[in-house]
């Protein structure tokens, strides 16, 4: 990591209480010696990523055993929409995203970018218990997760903020990412372009396979992140972002920003 990382430190969780709670956590398996079984006996070790208006926690969620299980099994059980579902529009052209996605969470549930209206399929078994395992690290409860998958290095996201309207601002983005480790780039908005504003030094982190980030407010409101391709990266990497929509606040799309 970089300079902006400080020294580990212990995220409340929701009842005010430093930790985690002890809660034995299980994926559902008809082949009973298959089953992966995990207690989060001790608090997670968490980093705290800060600079100016930025404000993350990092930690590894998962042994590598259960990173490696849980990427076997969403490679199986997450049905991905198709290139044409998820073409955004950019400059009144549409346009393929890099990447594969698809999105998972309570029923009725719909996110909007760039011009694309993902409604949410059920939670899968594999879904539920990383959405589970978040909750408990954190305390904060999810309805919603965003799944891109990149095929290696090539695949990517562009600068963007997960700012869109239906989504609660009182809650972080919780990010997990299984599978080759990608840089996650952070840039203030008024550093950004060729003639930026100020002079803010970007904030650039490795995730790694069984990690999870939390974005906390107010990072979604003044910086952009990405994940920009990597040539040497040569496996795939399932990232999932568990949201909370509130449902009260989708009264249609939100206005479309590029996001390729």
């Amino acid at each position: 990591m970089d300079p902006f990382v400080t020294s580990p430190c212990k995220r409340a969780n929701a009842t005010g209480e430093s930790g985690n709670p002890r809660k034995r956590i299980k994926l559902e398996e008809e082949d009973e010696e298959s089953r992966i079984m995990a207690e989060f006996s001790n608090p997670i070790p968490w980093q705290k990523i800060e600079a100016e208006e930025l404000d993350c926690d990092y930690a590894l969620l998962f042994s590598k055993q259960q990173a490696d299980e849980l990427f076997k099994r969403l490679e199986t059980e997450v049905e991905y929409f198709t290139e044409e579902e998820t073409r955004v529009l950019v400059f009144g052209k549409l346009h393929r995203i890099p990447r594969k996605q698809a999105t998972y969470g309570d029923s009725g549930l719909m996110y909007s970018f760039s011009g694309v209206h993902l409604l949410a399929r059920p939670w899968t078994p594999t879904l539920e218990y990383i959405r589970d395992a978040v909750t408990d690290a954190t305390g904060n409860t999810f309805n919603f997760v965003l799944v891109n998958r990149y095929k290696d290095g090539h695949d990517h996201i562009c600068e963007h903020r997960d700012d869109e309207r239906e989504l609660d601002p009182t809650c972080p983005i919780a990010s997990v990412s299984l599978g080759a480790a990608r840089d996650f780039v952070l840039r203030h908005r008024d550093s950004r372009g060729q003639q930026p504003q100020r002079r803010i030094k970007p904030v650039k982190l490795l995730l790694a396979h069984g990690s999870l980030l939390l974005m906390n407010q107010p990072t979604n409101t003044h910086w952009y992140h990405s994940v920009p391709p990597r040539k040497r990266v040569l496996t795939p990497r399932i990232n999932l972002t568990f949201r909370r929509i509130v449902t009260e606040n989708v009264l249609g799309p939100a206005p479309a920003r590029a996001r390729s």
